[in-house]
């Protein structure tokens, strides 16, 4: 599947707006990945064609960032915090708690492709530790605890 002229079109404009197409790289890649989910080889190389720029560059950056998805994942994305704040103040219950809920591991998607699991560095919300960041909109939710993995699941933090 191509990315739709639309796209196409913000792209070339994110060229314009970002000082040229290398600077517009990492813009191209993220918008991509929030109309599709995430970037495959074959959007990837559209956009480096329509920026003008190698494929070898658009896959380098693609690759240097754990936050572009090259393998599709689930409709919500679950990044759960790996830092020493959420560490100190419970997280390794919370993610037990997620783990078990959702009977995956970190790096996995449900077999209903509802969610992917990933842990992550830090996401810089230690005042709400443990914290994740959900869905496609990226909301920072905490501080978790393994009694409101649940309602994480339903939507309803």
């Amino acid at each position: 599947m191509s990315l739709s002229a639309d796209l196409l079109a913000r792209i070339r404009a994110a060229s314009d707006d970002h000082g040229g197409p290398r600077p517009a790289m990492l813009e191209a890649l993220r918008m991509i990945q929030h109309e599709h989910g995430w970037v495959s080889d074959a959007h990837l190389a559209e956009a480096a064609a329509t920026l003008g720029v190698h494929r070898a560059e658009m896959e380098a950056l693609a690759s240097f960032y754990s936050l572009i998805f090259r393998h599709p994942v689930g409709e919500t994305v679950i990044l759960l915090c790996d830092g020493a704040s959420c560490w100190l103040n419970g997280a390794d219950a919370v993610r037990e708690e997620l783990k078990a809920r959702l009977g995956i591991g970190f790096g996995q998607t449900t077999a209903d492709g509802r969610y992917t699991l990933l842990n992550v560095a830090c996401l810089g919300g230690c005042d709400r530790a443990p914290a994740a960041v959900v869905g496609r909109d990226r909301r920072l939710i905490g501080p978790l605890s393994p009694e409101g993995v649940a309602e994480l699941l339903e939507g309803g933090l």
